[in-house]
């Protein structure tokens, strides 16, 4: 009988227990997840993606900074497994120039690695940068995004000799710093690479005709329009040099082309070439030096490859234009056909028919087409004057 209360009395009390239970402890949970945000997530984190060989220390320190540790798990699951990481250290370092913890996150998440570089390597990649770059707060901008070059530490000194030699051979520190990221790879190359491609770039021009006084302003010019010439031989440069020369270009040719084409000269081989001059001499039935003549006015019929000039004469021909329109005017073929086609229709949607006129009115870049467009539009809607019409003047 008492044996028999006792459990009924045991089995009231875990009931009540457990029906009560969740009103004592929300209010504790309320308090605990003030005091911790994350605690949820770092519950489940815990239950639910950490595997064996992650550093738990590491995830810990990620999510304190609102990282999204699941997004590194799918994509560079590897830099968890690093025993050694920096995710406070470097987060310090980005918060003391400027960067604030939406732009620490995004930078974590976009370059996990970033964590693995040690904070003396990026406290010095951080100086350098500045040495090209404003001020601090343009620094966290080019790092947000450009995060991989910027953490890609271990070239340091090859960056830090590569940018005070293209300080001393004159090129601003604002071109500088946008080689540094659309163009990381020239600074990775030893000086002396750099230095010798610039010989030959320097020799090359003076060879060619051009000035002592116009050099600097040419070479720094094609630099910065082109950076991936320094990633080029010396060889190959004077390779497709010999190449134009072989052909007939004069000097100033080819120091016209070499200007104009910016470094795709120096991306091309001569077998290239010379397929795509045949098959732009079949196509327009020339001699040869009319051919150069119309390589000086359409570089493309140098450097694009035989397939590309095939399908944008195809679509020329199939729009209507005439091949003699096009040898008139052959610049029209460094244009896509799909622009070529939107501009003939908008064209032809104003009265203006491009098969009876000048291709030179389809060419150009999209504000010359443009302000090409407007002119013509203008002409059209213009009233024609009747100088015998007599004039209403109103009393």
């Amino acid at each position: 009988m008492q044996s028999g209360m006792a459990h009924t009395a045991s089995s009231l009390l875990m009931h009540l227990t457990a029906r009560y239970q969740p009103c004592i402890l929300l209010p504790a949970l309320s308090a605990l997840q003030k005091k911790n945000r994350n605690f949820l997530q770092h519950f489940k984190y815990a239950t639910e993606v950490t595997s064996e060989g992650e550093n738990k220390a590491t995830a810990e320190s990620l999510y304190e900074l609102s990282v999204d540790v699941k997004k590194i798990c799918r994509l560079k699951p590897w830099v968890l497994w690093k025993e050694v990481t920096y995710a406070k250290e470097t987060a310090k370092i980005l918060r003391e120039m400027g960067a604030d913890r939406s732009d620490i996150t995004y930078i974590f998440e976009c370059c996990p690695e970033a964590i693995l570089c040690r904070p003396a390597s990026i406290s010095c990649q951080r100086d350098l940068w500045l040495s090209v770059c404003p001020n601090e707060k343009q620094l966290v901008e080019l790092i947000k995004r450009f995060p991989e070059t910027f953490f890609t530490v271990e070239h340091y000194e090859k960056q830090k000799g590569n940018i005070r030699f293209f300080k001393d051979l004159g090129l601003k520190s604002t071109i500088i710093s946008r080689l540094l990221t659309s163009a990381p790879d020239i600074f990775y190359n030893p000086v002396e690479k750099n230095k010798h491609m610039i010989e030959t770039l320097q020799n090359s021009y003076l060879c060619l005709g051009g000035s002592q006084e116009n050099m600097k302003t040419w070479l720094l010019k094609l630099l910065s329009l082109d950076p991936f010439i320094l990633l080029k031989s010396s060889a190959a440069v004077q390779e497709n040099l010999k190449f134009l020369q072989k052909n007939h270009f004069t000097d100033s040719e080819i120091l016209s082309l070499l200007s104009r084409l910016k470094g795709f000269i120096f991306q091309l081989n001569p077998v290239a070439m010379q397929n795509s001059m045949l098959y732009s001499k079949n196509v327009f039935k020339c001699s040869d030096q009319e051919l150069r003549e119309l390589i000086i006015k359409c570089p493309a019929l140098l450097y694009y490859s035989v397939p590309v000039l095939e399908d944008r004469l195809e679509g020329l021909l199939k729009a209507g234009i005439s091949v003699g329109q096009i040898k008139d005017t052959p610049a029209v073929l460094e244009l896509k056909t799909e622009i070529v086609q939107y501009r003939i229709k908008k064209l032809d949607a104003i009265g203006y028919n491009i098969r009876s006129g000048t291709l030179e009115n389809v060419n150009g870049t999209k504000k010359e087409f443009e302000a090409t467009y407007r002119k013509l539009q203008a002409k059209r809607e213009r009233p024609l004057f009747n100088p015998v019409a007599p004039l209403h003047i109103e009393d």
